[in-house]
């Protein structure tokens, strides 16, 4: 076992490459992912997708945050750690009913984003829906439009 990394140096790529080393943080933003050795240093490599409803990214053009918190609650260290401004800050471990109870609360989050934004594109679409020309009978300047070009 590989000591604790107290310190990520962080790395732009388009592909993870194939051998992770330990203490640097790729980050692929047209795959809008990260990737790491686990801050423990028991070697587990940890993904962490970059989405609205995963974790976020701040570059302020000398350092890296991500955000939220990293648990690693499926690996055997359970270690749980936050990466701000590329270093590493440890947090306490989480029980199991604690950890069950932060992945249903992320689930209930992801339902609610995906739902309004279904919600939302069908907001679009119902408002780019072409409007109804008035029957033929109808006077004014759509029938005479609708004149010169008879369906």
């Amino acid at each position: 076992m590989n000591s604790k990394i107290s310190q990520f140096q962080h790395e732009f790529v388009e592909f993870v490459p194939e051998k992770i080393e330990d203490g640097i943080l790729y980050i692929s933003i047209s795959y809008a992912t990260a990737i790491h050795r686990c801050a423990c240093g028991c070697g587990q490599e940890v993904v962490t997708p970059l989405s609205p409803t995963d974790w976020k990214i701040v570059f302020d053009g000398k350092s890296v945050s991500l955000d939220p918190s990293i648990g690693n609650w499926s690996f055997d260290c359970q270690s749980h750690y936050f990466i701000r401004a590329n270093r590493v800050l440890w947090c306490d471990q989480w029980s199991k009913e604690r950890i069950d109870l932060g992945r249903a609360r992320d689930s209930v989050r992801k339902e609610s984003y995906h739902r309004l934004l279904a919600s939302q594109t069908h907001d679009k679409q119902a408002a780019v829906k072409p409007a109804e020309l008035p029957a033929s009978g109808s006077s004014g300047i759509l029938n005479r439009i609708r004149n010169l070009w008879p369906f």
